[in-house]
């Protein structure tokens, strides 16, 4: 069919061609197992068409050149060649020179998922598989150059559809058109459908309410997710950010996250029902700063989109291989900053896959609210963190790592900082003078003020005991250095001095001492005593013990004997003493955690104020 034909005999060859192709596909469903015979059909078939189209072209060319009465029927004829190419059955695209759509038939639109109207304008090429696209682009400029009809087999894919066609690529010269066009004639030979397809196919107001719900659902569990504590303590929040993002929104997830000034790989994340564990390992080795997409969000502080990609360079190159988003197979991109208050923190960069719908202007505003969102999650992370290594210096200078070990004496000690984050209470073991020296106490009140008095309470005894060989002194000491600070605080406390066998105590307002015989009778020190820092000649009761082979000493704090039951009744000092009379020969390490575990099934698990227990055995 080389010369040009009439309309009537063009039209019934279309319908001729549309009968055949309806047969060949009704032969490959009725014969899935000899596909091969239809495959030959139906390429010869694609030859038919491209003649018919050539056909059409010269019709349109015969168009212009009629006139006078005739000019009516020429418009006839033009709007009766533009439905038949829109009825045309097998797609048909037609590019310009730069392969932008210009012309495309409704079973093209039929194939691809979108209306005419959204893929006019397109860059054709993005719609074929990333391997292929430069030989499609070469074959492209080859038919343009020499004319030749060339054909080529591909994927094509778009909004979740992918297809193995067969392209047929063609020159044309059509009417009214300064340069000459490029016709591609489309013969799927396998579709593949990865779900109902989304976005620009489908505008009801149904599927956008559903999309706008899905956004929202994602931003909700989000936020979730960062408010977490575990987000907060560990240094998961950008990780667990991503697998969300990764098993949610994209096939590929990229962290970068910015330290010290320069960004650095957080996070990499790939699609997990595909071997990619090489490729995973090769992005995070790679530099952020080589990817120009990536140095564009984190000096500009906005987000991009690459709805449908046409620079697959934006993220880099592999070592001494191609770019990274081909060998991802990338067909959409979008990236956004972790935002910051003096700066960007880090980015985001989500990559879909040809199988899946194209990310679009709604995604990229979910993405940079969840990139603000993500940033003042690690903003209050930072701020946790400095509070809590705070938090753990003021434990630390009120709570020894360890105990030393005392010549002649076992020690054992055990705190429960309750529900307070800084503690209080302290306790403490150290050499005083010839001999050691002990001591136990807490401020009256919480939080970080009381801990700062707490430590430097402690130190203040470690301080003076150097000197003094009296606890009472070193008590009446620290308590005038304490009221000269006139800052409303006040400490109960316990500190002794031991010498052989001999332990002299001071007391300023704390609970007593139990003593706990060999034979299981318990008794308890004298106690009391005016607490430090409530006036400067405060009174400090002393007392003098003299231990014997087996005797263990313990003390205590108020939060021990101030634990309530479910019926607001107190542990109190008579259920502790009933508690170490049996506790008889054991080990200062066992007491203190025997009285630990009743006191805790005393109170249900309860606790409101921190428990210290220390105990000294002579050996």
């Amino acid at each position: 069919m080389t010369d040009a034909i009439g309309l009537q005999t063009l039209e019934q060859a279309l319908n001729a061609l549309t009968a055949r192709i309806s047969s060949l596909r009704e032969a490959k469903s009725a014969y899935p197992a000899d596909p091969r015979s239809t495959l030959d059909a139906a390429l010869a078939e694609l030859d038919t068409a491209r003649e018919l189209l050539d056909a059409s072209v010269r019709e349109l060319r015969k168009a212009p050149k009629r006139s006078g009465e005739r000019e009516s029927g020429s418009q006839r004829e033009l709007k009766l060649l533009r439905q038949v190419f829109r009825t045309f059955p097998i797609p048909v695209v037609v590019l310009d020179a730069s392969g932008v759509v210009r012309r495309i038939s409704a079973e093209t639109s039929r194939m691809l998922g979108s209306p005419a109207g959204y893929l006019i304008g397109r860059s054709f090429p993005l719609f074929v598989d990333v391997s292929r696209r430069a030989a499609f682009r070469s074959h492209l400029t080859a038919v343009q150059q020499g004319g030749q009809t060339a054909t080529l087999q591909t994927r094509l894919a778009h909004q979740g559809r992918a297809h193995t066609v067969q392209l047929a690529v063609t020159r044309l010269t059509m009417p009214g058109e300064p340069q000459e066009m490029v016709a591609v004639m489309i013969l799927p030979l396998e579709a593949q459908v990865a779900g109902p397809p989304h976005g620009p196919a489908d505008r009801s107001d149904a599927t956008l309410v559903m999309a706008a719900a899905r956004r929202q659902e994602l931003l909700s569990r989000m936020t979730r997710l960062l408010l977490d504590e575990e987000s907060l303590r560990q240094p998961v929040t950008v990780t667990r950010a991503s697998r969300l993002l990764a098993a949610e929104w994209a096939d590929w997830v990229i962290a970068d996250v910015v330290r010290d000034g320069m960004p650095r790989r957080a996070c990499v994340l790939g699609p997990s029902d595909k071997p990619v564990t090489q490729l995973v390992r090769l992005a995070e080795g790679m530099n952020p700063l080589t990817a120009p997409a990536l140095a564009h969000v984190l000096t500009g502080g906005s987000g991009v989109v690459h709805e449908m990609l046409e620079d697959d360079g934006l993220l880099g190159d592999v070592p001494a291989g191609p770019p990274l988003l081909r060998v991802m197979g990338a067909a959409s991109v979008l990236i956004v900053p972790i935002g910051g208050e003096n700066g960007v923190l880090g980015s985001l960069t989500l990559v879909r896959l040809r199988d899946r719908e194209p990310f679009s202007l709604a995604d990229l505003g979910l993405m940079e609210e969840i990139g603000v969102h993500l940033g003042l999650a690690l903003r209050a992370r930072r701020s946790f963190q400095t509070r809590s290594r705070a938090a753990d210096a003021l434990r630390t200078s009120v709570v020894p790592r360890s105990l030393p070990d005392i010549p002649g004496f076992e020690a054992a000690a055990i705190y429960n900082a309750g529900s307070s984050p800084v503690g209080a209470e302290f306790y403490d073991v150290f050499r005083a003078g010839e001999g050691w020296g002990f001591a136990l106490g807490g401020a009256a009140g919480k939080g970080e003020e009381a801990a700062s008095v707490s430590a430097m309470v402690r130190n203040g005894l470690r301080v003076l005991s150097v000197w003094e060989t009296d606890p009472g002194e070193v008590m009446r000491k620290l308590n005038q250095a304490l009221t000269a600070q006139h800052n409303g605080m006040f400490v109960m406390a316990v500190t002794g001095f031991i010498k052989a066998r001999k332990i002299r105590l001071a007391s300023a307002g704390h609970h007593p001492a139990a003593l706990l015989r060999p034979d299981g009778g318990v008794r308890f020190t004298a106690g009391g005593g005016v607490p430090l820092g409530i006036a400067p000649e405060a009174e400090m009761f002393t007392e003098e013990l003299t231990l014997t082979s087996g005797q263990t000493l313990v003390f205590y704090s108020d939060g021990l004997v101030a634990s309530q039951n479910e019926l607001g009744e107190s542990y109190g000092e008579t259920r502790l003493a009933d508690v170490l009379a049996r506790c008889v020969a054991q080990s200062p390490a066992e007491i203190v955690k025997t009285v630990e575990e009743d006191r805790h099934a005393f109170s249900g698990g309860r606790v409101w104020d921190e428990i210290v227990i220390l105990a000294l055995r002579v050996v």
